[in-house]
């Protein structure tokens, strides 16, 4: 399950406090990178947890609505099953940010869409089964913007392990 929020939407959470319950810190901080690998992942976090997995399924599609959370779901090394992935940047005009991230949200590969406060100021990442359908999805997604675009493949990987507590 991956939702992508609306710009502006996670603009204005950035700018608020925002106050978790204690089941969603629990729910945040115990399973940001050991989500059980079971026939019944949610009911394991409920059980583990003490609630119902409905509640934990509700509570996690909660915080996806509200930009608390931008993204749910595995992260896959593609590049083990023959896959390609990229950071991309466009130069999007301002008065069409949000057009154009509706725009390139729709592609099914795009994932962490995010808005910057520089010239080139919307970054995403491309995922696709190969180099040439990367590139062909690039030129795909620029052509249909009309947006100038970066294409930059990963040169080095490093693995940082990056947790947020809530």
């Amino acid at each position: 399950m991956c939702n992508h929020q609306g710009t502006q939407q996670r603009k204005n959470l950035q700018q608020q406090e925002v106050e978790l319950t204690e089941f969603e810190k629990q729910l945040i901080n115990g399973y940001q990178g050991d989500f059980p690998l079971t026939a019944e992942p949610f009911q394991t976090i409920a059980d583990a947890l003490n609630t119902t997995s409905e509640k934990v399924q509700k509570t996690i599609s909660d915080l996806l609505d509200k930009g608390v959370l931008t993204r749910f779901g595995p992260l896959y090394n593609i590049e083990k099953i023959d896959g390609a992935f990229s950071l991309c940047a466009l130069k999007v005009p301002a008065q069409r940010f949000d057009e154009v991230t509706e725009l390139v949200n729709s592609y099914v590969e795009v994932a962490h869409n995010y808005q910057r406060d520089h010239e080139w100021n919307m970054w995403f990442v491309l995922a696709a089964e190969s180099e040439q359908a990367l590139e062909t999805l690039f030129n795909d997604i620029t052509k249909i913007t009309g947006c100038p675009g970066l294409n930059l493949p990963k040169q080095t990987e490093f693995f940082v392990g990056l947790k947020f507590e809530a």
